[in-house]
C-alpha cells in the first residue's frame, strides 16, 4: 500500500534461467534466492554508490519503462 517501487518476480522465468543458462538440473530456493539478491543487488548499486545514472527511486523507475523509439 504504501511502497514506492516494486518488482514482480515470475518464478517459472528463474527456474528456466537457472535450467538453460546457468545449468542447474534442480534448482533449489537457495538458487532462486541468490539468483534474485545479484540481480537486485545489480539494479540498486545506482542508490548504494555515487553516480549521476538513476540517482534516485523516481529516476530508477522512469528509465525501467520502456518507451517506444522516437
Amino acid at each position: 500500500e504504501h511502497s514506492d517501487e516494486t518488482f514482480c518476480i515470475d518464478n517459472e522465468a528463474l527456474y528456466d534461467i537457472c535450467m538453460r543458462t546457468l545449468k542447474l538440473s534442480q534448482p533449489s530456493y537457495g538458487d532462486l534466492n541468490h539468483l534474485v539478491s545479484a540481480v537486485m543487488s545489480g539494479v540498486t548499486t545506482s542508490l548504494r554508490f555515487p553516480g549521476q545514472l538513476n540517482s534516485d527511486l523516481r529516476k530508477l523507475a522512469v528509465n525501467m519503462v520502456p518507451f517506444p523509439r522516437l
